[in-house]
């Protein structure tokens, strides 16, 4: 002992006139004292003892801490390392504390900064954090001091000094927590206007400080912290996320009071499961399963029962996933009517983040709720709808992913009811986003007796007969949901699903390669042979209901665009229906109906027959109900009326004519009851303003008389050629060809014993007329002429020649002329 009095007494001589120019004004004497005083203490060779180190250190510290508040930082940062070298060295480091702490409190603790170096804050910072290791139990006494200079430390402007600071945090509630915890809710607040520093490890430390201030202090802040915890969850630092993770299912497993907060933490726990990154996720679900083991044995004597009888994992579940443990799902089903409220407005909220990570989560939230979801559809249910409005895609895609869970874990009798009645009341696309999901997550055998009563209300027109695209989409979806999941069991309702298919495609053609694909699966579950099958079965019980309605049809109504489309769609199949399909044509073709409600029609009856053999006429019983068609739905709709859209429906009119006689359906013995009435309005119609209707009318004159020949009388067709004549001075030279043509048809109905002496008048004047035609100043009108004077000429050579000779010296060019009487010299 006194050979170490001795040293150390040698030593502080040796020291002292360093010591005591510490107090000199001259910046370098006061930087070289202490550089003196450390080559004498601790730098010494050899070195000194633990023992003399203390005494030394008992004499120099308090000569060293004044250098603390030195105006040279050189002269503080030596002062502060030779004083934490000393703390290292020394046995008895406690008995500074008296005179280091009001030190550190004068640096870091004031309200403002007052030590203006970054690097000597950080060094501060970490005396403390070494002197808290050092301490330990003894450190109580100056609680109030620490939690003063954190309290300034954790917000510093330097982000080594926050991170410190938060290191020493946590080291102080793990060191002494039974004192801890009187004052730990001083340090939240600093904590939560750092947890949103610009640095990620800042942020991770903050928020793994926050897990140990409330883990060892006191759990009244959790209230405040939790929002901060949640909002770190949208952090795009996965290290950031799995501290929030790491904290919270610590929490969870060990927080003294964790049963009050269990309805705030287990979200933000869920939040993890939905994570991107894979080690987040492995982490959050591995805390997950231990907090529910926990919560099954400290729960033991109350969960016994369902312990002791709990149910193996249902045969209908979600696939590729592990269910839950007892603890996990008692956990959920008890705080599920305070979280799903809360999760459900997130769902909607403004902030696009909020909504994709409280969708994402709504998922686990549901799997872990189980059957227990039932008592809160309704809150459930409606905020799906909202959801599925979403604009986000991936928001829409999780919320779907939750509905079909509910499929899996809620009875029909329970969703049937609930969400059948809010697709009749909402009649939006929302509620059958969530049908067809439901449907999808649903049990084929529990399904099945709820079928009728989900068809019909899909069929009810207040819902099918929509203009929304969006309607249309859900409405294919439903069905393909429950194509997938009845399988064969579709055929008890195959009429409704067909009904509505057709009903869909009739007003969004964009769908078609959809519902053809449902249809496809339709007959194919009922293993019939083709698609024709599905249509000849159930295409007469459609147009049945059709009929229905049929006399009160607008050119908006969306019966008869299921009409149109289903006519188009069944192809062969039509042919076998024209009992009742002619009736329809025949009502919406009468002239009293709407214009624009005819010209659709005519427009579905043209395409029909100019495809007939594969429509119409598949079965050859078209020609039967051909002569109604005509006389009951083409001549009305030729007489004359003012106005451009009754020109419209005489152009379709006579359009229908002519394709019903290129479909060659109509027989000269068909036509023969029919055709003097035909006949009067074509010539009529001959006279129309519209090019169209006249080019196409004279086409049909034309093969009127092919067909006919010379069952038309001498006395009829000599009313015609007035007519005709005509038209050869028509605006139109493709008409005017075009009725040379009906002439090569009209001189082919005259008899082969024609009476010229009695006729020579209308032979005349025909002959007159065509000739005064030949002089035309276009060429293939005189080509087209020469040909029908020829044709004529045939009747009666000489009276024609004559007419010709007459004529001749009046034309401007004799070639055809020439031609013309060489051609009759040959046939006398």
């Amino acid at each position: 002992m006194a050979c170490v009095d001795q040293n150390s007494n040698a030593v502080l001589q040796g020291i002292a006139r360093h010591i005591n120019c510490l107090g000199e004004e001259n910046r370098n004497t006061r930087k070289k004292a202490l550089e003196g005083i450390k080559k004498e203490t601790l730098l010494r060779k050899p070195a000194l003892e633990a023992s003399e180190l203390q005494l030394v250190f008992s004499e120099v510290a308090k000569p060293l801490l004044k250098v603390f508040s030195d105006p040279v930082e050189k002269c503080r940062e030596l002062s502060i390392d030779i004083f934490r070298e000393f703390t290292d060295k020394v046995e008895k480091t406690d008995e500074s504390l008296p005179y280091v702490m009001p030190v550190l409190v004068q640096r870091l603790g004031q309200q403002e900064i007052t030590e203006p170096s970054e690097e000597i804050r950080l060094m501060l910072s970490e005396f403390l954090t070494q002197i808290v290791e050092f301490s330990g139990k003894k450190l109580s006494v100056y609680l109030d001091d620490i939690i003063r200079i954190l309290q300034r430390t954790i917000i510093d402007p330097f982000p080594d000094v926050k991170k410190e600071s938060c290191r020493c945090t946590s080291k102080v509630a793990k060191t002494i927590p039974e004192y801890f915890h009187m004052q730990s809710e001083s340090l939240i607040k600093p904590l939560v206007m750092t947890i949103t520093h610009q640095h990620a490890k800042v942020r991770t430390l903050v928020v793994e400080t926050i897990g140990d201030v409330l883990q060892y202090g006191n759990g009244k802040s959790m209230d405040n912290v939790v929002s901060h915890l949640a909002q770190r969850l949208f952090d795009d630092s996965p290290a950031v996320r799995k501290a929030v993770v790491k904290v919270v299912g610590g929490w969870l497993l060990d927080l003294p009071d964790r049963y009050s907060f269990h309805h705030k933490l287990i979200p933000l726990l869920l939040t993890g499961l939905a994570d991107t990154q894979p080690e987040i996720v492995e982490l959050a679900d591995s805390l997950w399963y231990d907090a529910g083991l926990k919560y099954e044995q400290e729960n033991e004597g109350e969960l016994k029962d369902q312990l002791d009888f709990s149910k193996e994992k249902p045969a209908h579940y979600p696939p590729n996933v592990e269910r839950p443990n007892l603890g996990c799902r008692v956990l959920i089903m008890r705080h599920l009517s305070k979280i799903l409220p809360a999760l459900m407005k997130d769902v909607t909220d403004w902030v696009v983040a909020t909504r994709l990570k409280s969708a994402a989560l709504l998922y686990w939230l549901l799997l872990n709720a189980e059957d227990y979801v039932t008592q809160h559809m309704a809150v459930l249910t409606s905020g799906m709808y909202r959801a599925c409005a979403d604009e986000e895609r991936q928001v829409v895609k999780d919320v779907q992913k939750a509905a079909e869970l509910v499929g899996y874990f809620v009875s029909p009798e329970v969703w049937c009811k609930m969400i059948l009645a809010n697709v009749k009341s909402m009649q939006s696309f929302n509620p059958l986003m969530i049908l067809a999901a439901v449907i999808r997550g649903s049990e084929r055998s529990t399904l099945n007796p709820y079928l009728p009563k989900i068809i019909t209300a899909l069929n009810d027109s207040d819902i099918c007969y929509t203009t929304q695209v969006q309607m249309h989409s859900q409405l294919l979806n439903c069905t393909s949901a429950i194509l997938q999941v009845c399988q064969e069991d579709c055929g008890l309702v195959s009429q409704q699903l067909f009904n509505l298919l057709i009903t869909v495609l009739s007003q969004n053609q964009d769908s078609r390669d959809q519902v053809n694909d449902l249809l496809d699966k339709l007959y194919k579950v009922q293993v019939m042979e083709s698609r024709q099958e599905l249509f000849s079965r159930h295409t007469k019980p459609l147009i049945e209901e059709l009929k229905a309605t049929v006399t009160m049809w607008s050119v908006h109504s969306t019966e008869r665009l299921v009409f149109d489309t289903l006519l188009i769609e069944c192809g062969p199949v039509v042919g076998d229906l024209l009992d009742d399909v002619v009736p329809i044509f025949v009502t919406n073709l009468d002239t009293d109906k709407d214009p624009e409600l005819r010209l659709k029609f005519f427009s579905l009856l043209s395409r029909l027959v100019m495809n007939s053999g594969s429509t119409l006429d598949s079965c050859h019983k078209f020609g039967e109900f051909a002569v109604t068609v005509v006389r009951d739905i083409i001549v009305p709709n030729c007489l004359w009326k003012a106005g451009r859209v009754a020109g419209a429906i005489r152009t379709t009119a006579v359009s229908c004519m002519w394709a019903l006689l290129q479909s060659g359906v109509l027989s000269k013995e068909m036509l023969s009851s029919v055709v003097e009435d035909l006949l009067t309005q074509m010539i009529t119609t001959l006279d129309d303003d519209n090019k169209s209707t006249r080019l196409i009318c004279c086409r049909v004159m034309t093969r009127l008389f092919d067909l006919m020949g010379a069952e038309l009388g001498q006395d009829r067709l000599h009313n015609m050629y007035p007519d005709l004549l005509k038209r050869l001075d028509d605006s139109s030279d493709e008409v005017r060809v075009t009725v040379s043509k009906t002439f090569l048809a009209y001189f082919d109905c005259f008899e082969n014993g024609y009476d010229v002496t009695l006729y020579r008048a209308h032979l005349e004047a025909i002959y007159k007329g065509l000739l005064v035609h030949l002089d035309d100043p276009e060429q293939k009108i005189q080509e087209a002429i020469l040909e029908v004077l020829k044709k004529s000429g045939s009747i009666c050579p000489t009276m024609l020649l004559q007419e010709v000779e007459e004529v001749k010296h009046k034309h401007r060019t004799s070639v055809y002329c020439n031609k013309l009487m060489e051609y009759l010299k040959g046939l006398l």
